[in-house]
């Protein structure tokens, strides 16, 4: 065990503490769907991707899967903090990209988003709501990370997600979810343990995916959860390409 452990457990562990607080409550009932996400996730805000870098895996490998080609236009829907930019400056500079589009409906979020994106003079940073927004112009990529189950209204933001693409672009998700050969019990319990915080699991998710691209690749994976030792919550990461 590192010796820097002790001494950066206690903080980080009372940290950690506050946001599983926040999970335990769940998702305010109460309030339209904006301000919802703006009532759960604001006490999260500032510790948000430290903790979710453990509890939300394959950002990274969907970015890569996109394959983002140079000059690209890029849109990001449910992007949250923004933290994916990272994640696309490992295998395509930001600063070669035509344009960044990063949109999502929380201002909470978004305000730790616009932080990060200062000096970035290609990326923008949009409150909207991602089944009515629209860029100027067709996008090369478009892409979902942990964002599809906390959408509502999923049909409507997968079609203007095809929508908004070139032909030949890429849609890309990654996001938890219910396999069609999970066991009965096992997508019962995540089903019930995820929709407490507002995560909606679906097999229907994937379904239309496939359905709406013939040209794709899938891969279903399960990852360790924070202070569940032993469970491993069930994720796909998607890729499709628009004729």
């Amino acid at each position: 065990m590192p010796d820097s452990w002790w001494p950066m457990f206690p903080a980080d562990f009372v940290a950690d503490g506050r946001i599983l607080l926040r999970m335990l409550r769940g998702l305010p009932r109460a309030g339209s769907h904006a301000e919802r996400l703006q009532g759960f996730y604001a006490p999260q805000a500032e510790r948000y991707d430290a903790f979710r870098t453990r509890l939300l895996h394959g950002r990274d490998a969907l970015i890569e899967a996109l394959e983002i080609p140079a000059a690209a236009r890029v849109v990001e829907l449910g992007c949250g903090t923004g933290r994916n930019l990272a994640a696309i400056e490992k295998v395509r500079p930001v600063a070669t990209l035509t344009r960044i589009q990063l949109v999502d409906l929380c201002p909470a979020l978004l305000a730790v988003a616009r932080q990060r994106v200062l000096g970035m003079a290609n990326v923008e940073v949009i409150e909207a709501d991602a089944t009515l927004w629209q860029p100027a112009t067709p996008v090369d990529r478009v892409y979902l990370s942990y964002a599809l189950t906390m959408m509502p209204d999923w049909r409507a933001v997968l079609a203007n997600a095809y929508a908004m693409l070139a032909p030949g672009g890429r849609l890309g998700l990654v996001d938890f979810h219910l396999p069609e050969r999970g066991s009965q019990l096992s997508n019962r319990f995540w089903r019930s343990w995820f929709s407490h915080d507002g995560v909606a699991l679906s097999v229907e998710h994937l379904r239309t995916l496939q359905s709406l691209f013939p040209h794709s690749i899938t891969r279903e994976c399960r990852a360790a959860v924070p202070y569940l030792p032993g469970l491993r919550a069930p994720y796909y990461l998607f890729v499709g390409v628009k004729p």
